[in-house]
């Protein structure tokens, strides 16, 4: 990443806020900056799940927030539908400069603590970078792969051990966390491999992997509930679950999981997490994730009732029992039952005279699970290849602010929480109904992102 320095005022703003807010007793810290092309006019700052303090951008796009009591460690902050990782100590001076058009890529950081943010904003570019090089890594035999694998970790190592001596006064916890961000995307991707290699080429069955494969899992620790969010992290702990449980004597699998595995994954999760907070979101995340990718309203008895009796969640088993009860609604084969949706200007419109002798695609969306972003880039590679379909966005507790750019407006709705189809909609999730020209549904349950929904969209188009 090619570093530049913050206009001359922002440097200046900073010296001087910093010469004229410190004391030697002071345990204040601050974060602020600047947004280029805002998407809004805040900035959210996060610990794990919840929210730090909400700071508003000024006329000049700038924002800055005090920090009364803190503790060292990982945090992130949102603007817009996007977010990133920041490392905070108590007295830190943290100011950033981003541009929204090139969110990532546009970050640097200046003030106290500037330095170790830069080295982690770099650890997140390099890992994205490195996406490319491992779809060709892939394709490796087992050995080649690992000899290969095993030099860019100790290139990682060394840039982690020159980091450290040239800043001997670095904590312990951030020389953590930046080991676990430079090396935990490789051990990652070790643990991935076998499920990317049968995939790449087109094999049927996994290999078996040589003797010091997995001999990093002896430095892992999967337990660290204050990195459950911090996706360096939680993509190792995912990928090493799913690999276990392959390892059980499961085929690979690709379009959706099977019952049988899915039980397994849980028992995994359950064998090998100890933190309760982490096992139950890993539980709510994997049920809830296979039956997305099954993409209908069929759901796996057994899965769900596996996952009641592990989870010890309350919380987490209500809204799985919600979604359940969402499922089995507006099934295939049914008329679509009549609801009012609004647009963007408040005009009020009823589903069924919308879809009318009209191929229609309902996407009910929701931003807690899936951003506007994704939705813009789905819609228009799905309406570009089956043109003869109508694409409806529908967002969940809406108002008329709500849009989602780079789609025609003309396409987007949204419903209240007075509207009745919120009686299929009562865990919020995103859902997608398939409905033929004669008003007749055809999924009442697909999912946007499951690879089995072009398919599906290719027979509604006939």
């Amino acid at each position: 990443m090619i570093k530049y320095l913050f206009n001359f005022i922002l440097l200046i703003a900073i010296i001087v806020f910093a010469s004229c807010n410190s004391t030697p007793k002071s345990t204040d810290t601050y974060f602020g900056g600047k947004i280029i092309n805002p998407k809004s006019n805040f900035v959210v700052l996060f610990s794990m799940d919840k929210v730090i303090d909400t700071m508003y951008l000024e006329k000049d796009n700038r924002f800055i927030g005090k920090l009364n009591t803190i503790n060292e460690g990982l945090y992130y902050f949102v603007h817009g539908d996007e977010n990133q990782y920041i490392y905070l100590e108590p007295q830190d001076s943290l100011m950033l400069r981003l541009n929204t058009w090139d969110f990532d890529e546009s970050i640097v950081f200046a003030g106290k603590g500037a330095e170790r943010n830069n080295i982690l904003i770099d650890c997140f570019l390099e890992e994205e970078k490195d996406n490319k090089m491992f779809y060709q890594l892939n394709k490796l035999e087992p050995k080649a792969f690992y000899l290969k694998i095993d030099s860019l970790i100790s290139l990682k190592k060394q840039t982690y051990q020159k980091y450290i001596l040239n800043h001997p006064n670095e904590t312990k916890g951030f020389n953590h966390i930046l080991k676990i961000a430079l090396t935990y995307p490789f051990y990652a991707r070790i643990e991935r491999y076998p499920m990317a290699h049968v995939k790449q080429s087109k094999k049927n069955d996994f290999h078996t992997m040589p003797p010091l494969f997995y001999r990093h899992r002896k430095l892992v620790n999967t337990n660290n509930d204050s990195l459950m969010y911090y996706p360096p992290y939680t993509k190792y702990v995912r990928n090493f679950l799913y690999n276990t449980t392959y390892s059980l004597g499961h085929k690979p699998m690709t379009h959706e999981y099977s019952s049988d595995f899915t039980i397994d994954l849980l028992k995994t999760i359950n064998n090998n997490i100890q933190s309760e907070t982490s096992k139950n979101a890993f539980l709510k995340q994997t049920v809830i994730g296979h039956f997305f990718k099954k993409s209908s309203c069929a759901a796996n008895k057994d899965a769900f009732n596996a996952y009641f009796d592990i989870s010890t969640s309350k919380k987490d088993k209500e809204h799985v029992k919600q979604l359940l009860s969402d499922s089995k609604a507006l099934h295939k084969g049914q008329k679509i039952t009549d609801f009012i949706i609004n647009d963007l200007n408040e005009g009020k419109h009823s589903i069924k005279n919308l879809t009318k002798n009209k191929n229609s695609f309902l996407f009910f969306w929701n931003p807690e699970y899936v951003s506007p972003n994704y939705i813009a880039s789905r819609i228009n590679y799905l309406s570009n290849k089956f043109p003869t379909i109508q694409f409806i966005q529908i967002k969940i507790d809406g108002n008329s602010s709500h849009r989602i750019h780079k789609i025609d407006i003309k396409n987007q709705f949204f419903i209240t929480s007075k509207s009745s189809a919120n009686n299929f909609l009562r865990s919020k999730m995103p859902r997608s109904i398939l409905i033929n020209k004669k008003g007749i549904i055809t999924n009442g349950f697909a999912s946007i992102s499951s690879k089995k929904l072009p398919l599906e969209l290719k027979k509604l188009s006939k």
